[in-house]
């Protein structure tokens, strides 16, 4: 079973505000968990919204812009 992080936990864990977090929450843009009037995010929630919001980049590392052969 999934660990369940609070707001405060989760704002530390993608370094941002609580205030992110919470607005994700009220955009319903990551899944979470009412406990009472708690509220409360799965960890594999947070790790499912980080990746997909992961950018990939478009040339392999270790490429050199500009550089002739």
């Amino acid at each position: 079973m999934d660990r369940l992080l609070t707001v405060d936990q989760v704002a530390e864990l993608l370094g941002t505000t609580v205030r992110f977090p919470r607005r994700l929450i009220e955009e319903r843009r990551i899944e979470y968990v009412k406990v009472g009037r708690h509220v409360r995010i799965r960890e594999s929630a947070v790790c499912a919204l980080i990746k997909s919001n992961t950018v990939q980049p478009r040339r392999p590392s270790g490429a050199v812009r500009g550089v002739a052969a």
